[in-house]
């Protein structure tokens, strides 16, 4: 009975800290969301309008109205496209209407079209479909790992396999990055390692970082 009292108290913990990493992903989507609409769409929606004030000066030579009109087209344009990628990295349609593979697929391909950086990506297992809801999360922590190599790793070639390991659906990642020092990962809340624990924990997977400064860095998570 104390073995069972025991087993049944350990589950219950594990399902807390499964709801609290869920409740902590939403929140940091949430925080996320907001800095984009405020940083990005708003300010160019501000833009627009302080030049949509300025047509309203009376007797304004044409050679300003033209400027100013060139002005609010130009940066109508750039809050559409903002708010196009914005959509995008809410829900890539391709991943809504043709899984994680090709989701995985269509980003790779996105960020080595711009050149400064080589993806490797290769797939060894198939997705069911029926699962797309749960690869979601599988999608976005690779997105992070990506941002994470890019913005803070300096990295120049990524490696991002998928296969199965021990019996278990598995991504190997690594990077040629500058690396970073393991204590990172609980204090440095830029590299985002805690979202991507986070929703490794919603997957019920586990998660193995490696990392030296200057050598790189390695992850392995399953789910």
């Amino acid at each position: 009975m104390e073995k069972k009292l025991e087993f049944n108290n350990l589950d219950v913990f594990f399902r807390k800290n499964q709801l609290a990493a869920v409740i902590r992903t939403l929140e940091l989507e949430r925080k996320r969301i907001a800095q984009d609409l405020h940083d990005d769409i708003s300010s160019k929606l501000n833009v627009i309008s302080l030049n949509c004030h300025l047509l309203k000066i009376p007797n304004l030579p044409q050679k300003d109205i033209e400027e100013i009109t060139k002005n609010i087209i130009e940066y109508t344009s750039k809050a559409l496209e903002s708010s196009r990628k914005m959509t995008y990295n809410l829900l890539p349609p391709v991943l809504d209407k043709f899984g994680l593979h090709a989701g995985i697929e269509e980003l790779c391909d996105d960020l080595n079209r711009n050149g400064s950086i080589t993806i490797q990506y290769e797939n060894k297992l198939k997705f069911d479909f029926k699962e797309n809801e749960s690869h979601i999360h599988v999608f976005r922590i690779l997105q992070d790992l990506l941002d994470n190599s890019m913005k803070h790793g300096n990295a120049t070639t990524i490696s991002v396999l998928f296969d199965e390991i021990k019996g278990k659906r598995s991504c190997l990642y690594s990077d040629n990055g500058i690396g970073f020092d393991l204590k990172q990962i609980e204090s440095h809340k830029g590299l985002g390692m805690k979202n991507i624990m986070s929703r490794v924990a919603i997957l019920g997977g586990n998660l193995s970082v490696e990392s030296q400064l200057s050598l790189g860095t390695s992850v392995i998570f399953n789910f």
